[in-house]
């Protein structure tokens, strides 16, 4: 039987039909070639593109106008009844004191209120028994805005005299510090640009749009620790406000020109 003549027609369409599909191939070479870029490619070459990243901060200092005093009484007993009852006595005195003191209700608030056993020292000779508790020990914080300076030291004074035996610190803030942070944006501003030109420079480019801004601020208050035991009555407590710091940090990035 004779196969070379069916083989070689064989042949011969499977050329044609490999020599169309590369012929329709290089047309849509040519077309895609002849269309736009894509969005997604273009924002591929945009990345691609020499940027300048820079940080920096704005500060601005000024004297505070308020202060935040946290202090309390910690009283202990043999029953937690008797101990948070101790407490309420306490508490209720250091109330009165700061009313005295010309604080208003809405400037008190409790911050941390605590009832805890009180458990004797451990003993190894007892190694498996359960420690005994000894006592109850009851706590009660309370933050107090002092929104006249000249009355820190006398509400500190009131808040011991009256009963208060933990003075946890004095924290000084301004009430509006919203002038002061616009003029700490600026300074940031000022120095990102400094540094722009500077850099730009030092490193031969030329930089170009602003690509973004962005800024993360914060008041930094210095505070003022003090012991209740420390404080003398006869003589009256004395505080340094000093001053605040408002700062600003603004993050920036130019794109480098080509």
């Amino acid at each position: 039987m004779n196969h070379s003549s069916n083989v070689t027609p064989a042949r011969a369409a499977l050329r044609k039909r490999l020599t169309g599909a590369a012929l329709a191939a290089g047309l849509l070479l040519g077309a895609a070639a002849m269309m736009p870029v894509p969005a997604w490619a273009q924002a591929q070459t945009e990345t691609q593109e020499g940027r300048l990243s820079l940080s920096a901060q704005g500060e601005v200092r000024i004297a505070p106008d308020m202060a935040t005093v946290s202090a309390g009484a910690r009283t202990r007993a043999d029953t937690a009844a008797d101990a948070l009852a101790a407490n309420a006595r306490a508490m209720s005195g250091v109330f009165q004191a700061l009313e005295r003191a010309g604080i208003a209700r809405r400037d008190i608030q409790t911050s941390g209120l605590s009832l805890n056993a009180v458990y004797a020292p451990y003993d190894s000779s007892e190694r498996g028994r359960e420690q005994r508790i000894v006592g109850y020990e009851a706590s009660n914080t309370v933050r107090v805005i002092v929104r006249d300076m000249d009355r820190v030291g006398r509400t500190i004074d009131a808040l011991v005299s009256s009963g208060a035996n933990q003075l946890q610190g004095v924290n000084f803030t301004h009430s509006d510090p919203a002038e002061a942070r616009d003029e700490a944006r600026r300074r940031a501003v000022n120095e990102l640009n400094r540094l722009r030109a500077l850099y730009a420079d030092a490193a031969g480019i030329s930089t170009g749009r602003l690509i973004s801004l962005s800024e993360s601020s914060s008041a930094q208050p210095y505070p003022m620790y003090a012991r209740a035991e420390a404080v003398a009555m006869d003589v009256g407590t004395e505080v340094a406000p000093g001053e605040i710091t408002i700062s600003v940090n603004v993050d920036a990035v130019w794109a480098i020109q080509p």
